[in-house]
């Protein structure tokens, strides 16, 4: 059974997140820069923010790495 958690972000750090995104996308082949893939990008910038990282450089490269998959 998967646990469930809410973690509440302010808006600044939403902000950073989306900058985060956005950077991590840049970083992807094109072919990559899919709205699903994009998803998966964010799902994962937003779980590893939950989990405490908040270095902006290692949650880029963890998206980076997750896009390097395009979305089924």
């Amino acid at each position: 059974m998967a646990s469930s958690s809410h973690h509440q972000f302010d808006s600044e750090f939403v902000a950073t997140l989306r900058a985060v995104l956005d950077e991590a996308v840049k970083r992807i082949s094109e072919e990559n820069r899919t709205p699903a893939t994009k998803a998966k990008m964010a799902e994962r910038i937003v779980r590893r923010a939950a989990a405490g990282v908040t270095d902006a450089g290692e949650l880029i490269s963890e998206a980076v790495e997750e896009g390097r998959v395009p979305a089924a």
